[in-house]
């Protein structure tokens, strides 16, 4: 059994930036959250795919030791496109095309039922929720979500947030979500519908965490090259679970720990398109990465 499973979407994606453009790389949220939980755990992936979906990219995936058992394979793969200005922290959706995605039955393997960590990654939230019905008693739940199912199916989100331990948001989907422009505020209310802690991305600026009593800054990494923050997000979500995963230790200081690994994985991940950089990434790269943030943090 793995040690984590994660369930999302598995796309092709057409990006254009200030600094290229590709055609129908590798991403998706289940994607880019399990190639980054995989440098710390064993992943398992929840997905459906079509027949055009390239056979390098099963090889991709494989080789990062992320189990396929639960993607299935249906017509035509979930394709989205969009673009960035120099507005980095803001993608401009040109199409988004569902495809297999949008009537995606969740069928969790019995070999994954008694799971104990959950990344319910960026999905529709009525499919986060068939998840959740078919895992035996998870140790840990983190959520993921976007301004879409925030607008168009919010009290269905709002069941799921109850069910969770781990909410994450950016902070734009946090205000919308709980209607305030005050970020404590809205991670006080979230708090208050179930989940022990709540994690506010906030794009370069790094990400806060808010526990009943507690409040953590994690950081951003000052990156001098950005070409793609595609899934920097989902990177993020994917590390912090993976690290929580090995260290089977959900303490208030090994959640902080998760979020500067999580923020770690993400910057690299920023500096390609795609999972490109993601594919030679070693862990030697991310404890460098992290002994730096340990210095940016000293006074």
């Amino acid at each position: 059994m793995s040690d984590v499973l994660i369930v999302g979407t598995v796309a092709l994606d057409t990006i254009e930036t200030p600094f290229g453009k590709v055609e129908k790389a590798l991403g998706g949220s289940a994607a880019y959250a399990a190639f980054a939980a995989s440098f710390f755990a064993k992943p398992s992936l929840i997905s459906i795919v079509g027949k055009d979906f390239p056979k390098q990219y099963f090889r991709v995936l494989k080789k990062r030791g992320i189990n396929l058992e639960g993607l299935k394979i249906d017509d035509k793969t979930f394709h989205w496109e969009g673009f960035y200005e120099y507005d980095m922290n803001e993608a401009k959706t040109i199409k988004t095309e569902l495809n297999s995605i949008e009537n995606f039955k969740v069928e969790i393997p019995e070999m994954h039922k008694d799971v104990r960590y959950v990344f319910l990654a960026n999905i529709n939230p009525e499919q986060q929720l068939e998840a959740l019905r078919q895992i035996n008693n998870p140790g840990l739940v983190v959520l993921d979500t976007m301004n879409f199912w925030i607008n168009n199916k919010k009290e269905v989100l709002i069941d799921v947030i109850k069910k969770t331990d781990v909410l994450l948001l950016n902070d734009g989907e946090a205000r919308q979500l709980f209607k305030t422009i005050n970020l404590v505020k809205a991670a006080n209310e979230a708090l208050r519908l179930g989940p022990k802690a709540v994690i506010i991305k906030k794009g370069e600026h790094g990400a806060l965490l808010f526990t009943k009593n507690k409040h953590f800054n994690a950081p951003g990494y000052p990156l001098e090259k950005i070409k793609d923050p595609t899934g920097c997000g989902d990177s993020f979500g994917g590390a912090f679970i993976g690290y929580l995963a090995k260290t089977k230790d959900l303490s208030e200081h090994k959640l902080r720990k998760a979020m500067i690994y999580g923020s770690i994985v993400a910057s690299y991940n920023a500096e390609d398109f795609g999972l490109n950089k993601l594919k030679n990434l070693t862990v030697k790269d991310i404890e460098k990465r992290y002994k730096e943030f340990q210095s940016m943090r000293e006074f």
